[in-house]
């Protein structure tokens, strides 16, 4: 019996990776960089350590989602597929309510 799903050829790339290459594109911007850190309330001397923390990161992605346009030029910038920035996303972010659930 032959499957119908298709499978993708590309391997499932890793959230840490995507939300580190994330990070990069947000520190080559200054006035985005200064946006997020404002927003955060992170020092940019804190940015290092916090790259391990699954909150930061979390965080992180929630700002760059947030805004379409600042996510798809991230997406256009780093040739990565929002398919695979949403799932970096859905990793880092805490499960909540799903449509319809109250």
């Amino acid at each position: 019996m032959q499957s119908n799903f298709k499978t993708s050829k590309q391997p499932a790339a890793d959230p840490h990776a995507t939300a580190i290459a994330v990070l990069g594109w947000l520190a080559d911007d200054p006035d985005m960089f200064g946006r997020f850190l404002a927003l955060t309330g992170v020092a940019p001397g804190q940015v290092r350590s916090a790259v391990n923390d699954p909150g930061f990161l979390a965080g992180m992605m929630d700002f760059l989602m947030n805004h379409e346009p600042t996510a798809l030029a991230f997406c256009a910038a780093s040739g990565i597929s929002p398919e695979t920035v949403t799932a970096a996303w859905q990793h880092f972010s805490s499960p909540g309510l799903d449509s319809g659930e109250y």
